[in-house]
């Protein structure tokens, strides 16, 4: 059963995500973990507000139906997801997902915190995958056998010169891409949260230090 409280942290509707929380516990998969939520607090009227739910396999968009009365869910896999960004605004932020195909998928009127802590996560997971899949692609390409090309023996041409031999030239190994090491990922990373402000120049030097002195 999901704990409610650990998603109420930056202020979100407690009824909004007591009911999103329990339709999505019965749509999680094994080894799923719910990671953020951020709930939608439109400026005016704020009764039925829109959430947005980020796992470690996928974004889960949540709205209400019928007055309140259902939700409608849709999901989209970080395997679709191409990236994903937020934009400050006077009320609230925009988070935008932007799908491998189709249109990009814009949920407004999400509180500033919760929309750089949502976008945060998202990120995370999403640059996880993102690894995963090169190591999985690493892996297989190494696990294809090169092929063996058999030279096709030829009769010596009637003539008093000797024949001239000539040795194919070497081959030139491809080249493999090496993966990133555990410490390059993580600056790699903290490099790319200062870049979108969302961490402060101090902030940053401090993390860098910190991964730096584990080596």
């Amino acid at each position: 059963m999901i704990l409610i409280d650990r998603f109420l942290s930056d202020e979100q509707d407690p009824k909004a995500v007591e009911k999103v929380l329990g339709k999505l516990n019965d749509m999680l998969t094994n080894n799923e973990e719910l990671i953020y939520m951020a709930v939608q607090k439109k400026p005016a009227v704020n009764l039925l507000p829109d959430c947005i739910a980020v796992s470690n396999k996928r974004i889960f968009y949540c709205e209400p139906g019928n007055f309140g009365i259902t939700m409608n869910f849709k999901d989209i896999s970080w395997k679709s997801v191409k990236e994903v960004s937020f934009k400050e605004e006077i009320f609230g932020s925009k988070f935008i997902c932007v799908p491998l195909h189709g249109e990009n998928i814009i949920t407004e009127y999400i509180p500033k915190v919760q929309a750089r802590k949502l976008y945060q996560a998202a990120y995370e997971q999403l640059e996880n995958f993102k690894e995963q899949q090169r190591q999985t692609d690493l892996e297989e390409r190494r696990s294809i056998p090169s092929p063996v090309t058999v030279n096709a023996v030829t009769p010596e041409p009637a003539s008093e010169e000797p024949a001239a031999f000539f040795s194919p030239p070497a081959a030139t190994p491809s080249h493999v891409e090496e993966p990133e090491d555990e410490t390059t990922l993580k600056l790699r990373k903290l490099k790319s949260l200062y870049d979108k402000h969302l961490i402060t120049q101090e902030e940053y030097e401090a993390k860098k230090a910190d991964i730096l002195d584990s080596l």
